[in-house]
């Protein structure tokens, strides 16, 4: 008998211990879990201080509403956009770009938006959402795009913007069949339209913006293929009187980056004048400046037109466009 108490004695302590430890466990769970939820919510409450006059919405906008509230910024909650994006579905996926996916969606309104989740590994982190909700809801052109809202869900920040359902301009220019569509009158339109939202951001905006990653995957194209400068995580505001800037963080991409700002890091101006030539260059030759090659030559898509001109056959270049 003095045996067998022994053994429950020693089978109550073992599970009063291991009960103890579990306890203990789910306490620190828990408590760890609260404390992440706290620094989520002091994170999104200084978001929400550093974007300024904003508004947090559980449910959609009517569309004239969103309209109205810009520069105000809508903030959505988590299950409007899995509704609108039937949870991030693959049928609705419009594509990838270096700062995450981007997803179509329609709001309970019937809006249709594009939402782009960011990307952990895509360079653009807190410091560029941040830049990107701030600075586009304070830009309002015909040429730039417009941003109806933001998501912040954890850590994991979320843009919600207009839809254009033609995409990007180089889903145009470097494919064959779809480059058929752009005639010389549709090129010529983009051209001036990209250079009417540069010249906003530059000159006629309230705030002097250098967009530091202008390109052809960043120009969307709306229905009526008018194009819409989009992407402004790494844009930067000078003052009336400034004329360049330092920074020792290169960011863009290679190829529409000048020379000056790829070896000493000094942007301005001037810096997006030279991306919005190579994406002329682009729209003229129909060919992608990163994936130009020429036979027997080394020279990028640049190098070979400079060539031509110093030869005086510059008009090689022109692409043949049936209409």
């Amino acid at each position: 008998m003095a045996f067998l108490e022994r053994k429950d004695t020693q089978a109550i302590l073992a599970l009063s211990v291991v009960s103890a430890w579990f306890i203990i466990i789910l306490f620190a769970y828990l408590l760890h879990k609260r404390k992440k939820k706290e620094a989520r919510n002091k994170w999104n409450e200084s978001l929400l201080h550093r974007i300024g006059n904003s508004h947090y919405h559980k449910d959609t906008l009517a569309a004239n509403e969103v309209s109205m509230s810009l520069p105000d910024i809508a903030f959505f909650d988590l299950s409007t956009i899995l509704t609108a994006t039937d949870n991030f579905s693959p049928s609705n996926k419009l594509g990838q770009g270096g700062s995450g996916l981007v997803y179509k969606g329609q709001l309970s309104n019937g809006q249709a938006v594009a939402v782009k989740r960011l990307s952990k590994n895509s360079g653009q982190g807190i410091e560029e959402f941040k830049n990107e909700v701030m600075l586009i809801a304070k830009l309002q052109h015909k040429n730039l795009v417009k941003i109806v809202g933001c998501c912040v869900h954890g850590e994991e920040p979320m843009l919600i913007y207009e839809y254009l359902p033609n995409k990007s301009l180089d889903s145009f220019l470097f494919n064959e069949r779809k480059r058929t569509i752009l005639d010389w009158r549709k090129r010529f339109d983009i051209i001036v339209g990209i250079a009417r939202g540069i010249l906003y951001l530059h000159n006629d905006s309230r705030l002097r913006i250098i967009h530091r990653d202008l390109k052809a995957s960043n120009i969307l194209l709306d229905a009526e293929m008018n194009p819409k400068i989009s992407d402004f995580g790494m844009a930067r505001v000078f003052k009336a009187n400034q004329i360049q800037e330092k920074t020792n963080r290169v960011v863009g991409t290679f190829g529409y980056m000048s020379p000056e700002y790829v070896v000493f890091g000094k942007f301005s101006e001037k810096s997006d004048i030279f991306s919005f030539g190579v994406i002329l260059l682009e729209i003229i030759t129909g060919k992608n400046n990163n994936g130009f090659h020429e036979e027997d030559s080394y020279l990028s898509l640049i190098g070979h037109v400079w060539e031509l001109w110093k030869e005086g056959s510059v008009l090689e270049i022109v692409e043949v466009v049936s209409r």
